[in-house]
Order: C-alpha cells, then sequence, then structure tokens
C-alpha cells in the first residue's frame, strides 16, 4: 500500500469501474440536458444519455469546477493521512485548472505536513486518462511519490492526442471553429483531424475530405509514429463517442499494422469532451517519442 493517494477528475475518461477498482478518487464535472443537472459520473449509461441528447437536439451545457469544491475535494484526501498527487486536464483547456492551484495553496496551509502535487499536464480526455493508468500501475508497482511526478512530468508531452469530429457545428458552439467553417465545412464535407501539442491546446493537423480519409489520417499518424520505434508492447487507448464500429476499424488496422504491440483498448468518451465535440468523435491516445500534426 503506498503512502500517497493518485487523483484525478471526471475529464480522465476511464471507466469508472477502472477508477474504483484501483481506488482512484476523482472530482466530477456538471453538465446540464436542458434544465436538468447531472454529475459525470464517468459510467457508460450516463455517457450514452448524453449523445442519445446530442442527436435528439437537447440543449447541453458544460460547467467548470469553483474553488471551493476543489478545496472541500483535497481536503477530504489530506485527512486520510496520505500525499496526493492531483491529475486534471490541460491548463489551457479548462479555466477550472486555476481554480485547483488556488484551492490546492488553501488546503496546504491547512495540512503543512503534508505534500500536493498538482500537475500541468497538458493531456485531455484519454490521454490524461492514459497518464493517470501508468502513474496508478507505478504507484501499485511500489514507485514512490517523487518517482511518479518525475515520469509524469518527463513523459505527459510524449502521450499523442489524434482525433476526429463527424460534426463542426458542435465545435463551433464551444467557440472552437467560427460559425462559418463549421457552415462550409458541412457544405464541403471537411472532416478535421485534430491533435494536442505541447501547449496543451486544441489544434487542427489536416482537414480532410469524408469521413474514411479523416480515419485513414488517424492511422497514418499513428504508423508514423510508431514506425522509427520499438512498438512492442505499447498500448494505445481508443475512445469513441456513440461510434463503435469505427473504433473498431481502427483498432483492427493498428493490430494489422503493429501485432507485436500491447493492449489496444476501447472505450467510451466522457461526457464533458463530449459535450464540446459531439457524437462520431474517433480517437486515440498512446506513448510517442513526440507530439507532432502529422
Amino acid at each position: 500500500m503506498s503512502d500517497y493517494i493518485i487523483a484525478t477528475s471526471s475529464t480522465c475518461d476511464l471507466p469508472a469501474e477502472w477508477l474504483e477498482s484501483h481506488g482512484v478518487p476523482f472530482i466530477r464535472y456538471t453538465f446540464t440536458i436542458n434544465d436538468r443537472v447531472l454529475e459525470d459520473d464517468c459510467r457508460d449509461e450516463t455517457r450514452a444519455e448524453l449523445f442519445r441528447a446530442m442527436r435528439d437536439g437537447d440543449l447541453l451545457k458544460t460547467s467548470m469546477i469553483n474553488e471551493y469544491s476543489y478545496q472541500e475535494f483535497f481536503r477530504q484526501l489530506m485527512e486520510s493521512g496520505k500525499d496526493v498527487i492531483y491529475l486534471d486536464m490541460a491548463e489551457k483547456m479548462s479555466v477550472s485548472y486555476q481554480n485547483s492551484l488556488r484551492a490546492a495553496e488553501a488546503v496546504r496551509e491547512e495540512f503543512p505536513e503534508r505534500k500536493l502535487y498538482v500537475m500541468d499536464t497538458r493531456c485531455i480526455s484519454g490521454g490524461l486518462g492514459f497518464l493517470v493508468a501508468h502513474s496508478v500501475r507505478m504507484a501499485e508497482a511500489g514507485a514512490g511519490f517523487d518517482e511518479v511526478i518525475a515520469w509524469g512530468e518527463s513523459n505527459k508531452l510524449k502521450i499523442a492526442h489524434r482525433f476526429t469530429v463527424d460534426d463542426l457545428k458542435y465545435l463551433s458552439r464551444s467557440g472552437r471553429v467560427s460559425n462559418a467553417s463549421a457552415l462550409i465545412g458541412s457544405v464541403l464535407n471537411i472532416k478535421p483531424v485534430l491533435y494536442v501539442p505541447d501547449a496543451g491546446t486544441l489544434d487542427v493537423a489536416v482537414k480532410c475530405r469524408g469521413r474514411k480519409k479523416a480515419l485513414q489520417t488517424i492511422l497514418n499518424g499513428i504508423r508514423s509514429d510508431w514506425s522509427g520505434v520499438d512498438a512492442k508492447g505499447r498500448e494505445m487507448l481508443i475512445l469513441h463517442a456513440d461510434c463503435q464500429a469505427d473504433a473498431e476499424f481502427v483498432k483492427a488496422e493498428v493490430v494489422k499494422m503493429f501485432p507485436d504491440a500491447g493492449e489496444v483498448r476501447i472505450s467510451s468518451l466522457g461526457v464533458v469532451i463530449g459535450a464540446h465535440v459531439g457524437p462520431g468523435l474517433l480517437a486515440a491516445f498512446y506513448l510517442c517519442d513526440s507530439r507532432t500534426p502529422g
């Protein structure tokens, strides 16, 4: 049993069952479907409900986590008598990160004998989940507090994020693309392939005509990242937003390209990121040498 806790937020997009079985506490973002307020509990049933609502045209909103909620979360963890490593999504992707920093500073004053480390992971969604899962495995194998932090800081920018969306209108609503771009993209059947660079932002790598081309572009990026390294045993997480068949296709192609690779897992996208990108998102997350757009 380690003398510290690894904690995260629901935006890690790991399944609730995995988080619970490994004893990983997570703070929950909230979202609304029309006027109904719900919690992101990381369960597949909640995620399925979100995507059904989006396809039905319901009004969706997500909320940041305020400083008070972070204080309550951190305080409860520190009261366990253990140190804490907290991993959340990239600072530039959520104003919640600054709230977590202020909350952590206040809670540290209450527990001067304990350590609370908040990492700017520069990751989102499954990339964050990938980082959390590896950190937890290290802790379970006996790695120390500082060792886990050192690995995370050294490798967080080596976690590739490659994904595509099916409908630009959702990114338009969240302010990621303009309304004009979304309209033109819809007319021309443009499917952008996006990635997360070192800064932890969300950037367009290439604009493809059609879904098949976008999926192939993701596969080309994976091939480029892993062709120059030993892919043996390397794991991958594929997340999808109500498009299981596409996820199975990408997995099969990855296994075909790299038969010696490690486990390629498929899971559903979480609700917070899902609310901003909409049904049809397909994403791949894995360890590489460096993040590149192509």
